[in-house]
């Protein structure tokens, strides 16, 4: 059997925006305060619906964070990687969740129970711009993402699709392949199409040789192509 000795448990001290701003006190706190919970691939983490079970840190693994939609296709509005925050808009917002979080490669995730985050925010002003950012960020990325879903092309909804990724989870060693293994269907469903005209545009890649697949790996052979597929839209 092999040995995994090597492989370090990731800690809530790996959450940066959270753990780094803490005093050494408040730090102990954290420690202290909260659990952590493993999941497996395909596990839902919470439901669109739902009510928030706590403050979610993700330290390992990845996750997709999605809306159902009206004709029955999902739509894919977030892509996670440790070390994010998911499911915090409704956390602070006091509401349900407005998307359901399901995993796509195992993960850990810390949960901060609410009264714990409350009593950090209450005394830590590093803290609150760390989240206040973090908000604001993903608030403008969600709106540029409106906006380019909608009003692209499918050539240039995908092709910006593989760049988010690429600049999300980066590349093997190889410096190509995308280190995120999506199906065709959730490809589609993050690019706001159907998986039909996904499998067609990601062929018409292939022949152009923009890309190269094998099964859910993608290499991207033609980076200053894929922008500029991109850019025109």
């Amino acid at each position: 059997m092999a040995s995994h000795n090597n492989i370090t448990e990731p800690t809530i001290r790996d959450i940066p925006q959270l753990f780094d701003a803490l005093t050494p006190e408040e730090q102990e706190y954290l420690l202290e305060n909260h659990t952590t919970i493993h999941y497996k691939k395909n596990d839902i983490i919470y439901k669109e619906g739902d009510q928030p079970m706590g403050f979610l840190c993700l330290g390992a693994g990845k996750v997709k964070i999605f809306k159902q939609g009206v004709v029955g296709r999902d739509q894919i509005v977030q892509m996670s990687s440790a070390p994010d925050i998911i499911g915090y808009r409704a956390f602070f917002a006091e509401e349900i969740h407005i998307a359901s979080a399901v995993v796509i490669e195992p993960c850990v995730i810390f949960l901060v129970p609410k009264e714990v985050i409350y009593t950090l925010l209450e005394s830590n002003n590093k803290l609150c711009v760390n989240f206040i950012k973090s908000l604001a960020t993903e608030l403008g990325f969600s709106r540029y993402r409106t906006v380019t879903l909608t009003q692209k092309h499918i050539r240039g909804r995908l092709a910006e699709s593989l760049l988010v990724l690429k600049d999300k989870y980066g590349f093997e060693e190889d410096g190509c392949t995308l280190r995120i293994y999506l199906s065709r269907e959730d490809l589609a469903n993050f690019s706001n199409m159907t998986t039909s005209n996904a499998i067609r545009t990601l062929s018409a890649f292939v022949s152009e040789k923009v890309i190269a697949l094998d099964g859910r790996i993608i290499k991207i052979l033609n980076m200053e192509e894929l922008e500029h597929i991109s850019k025109l839209g």
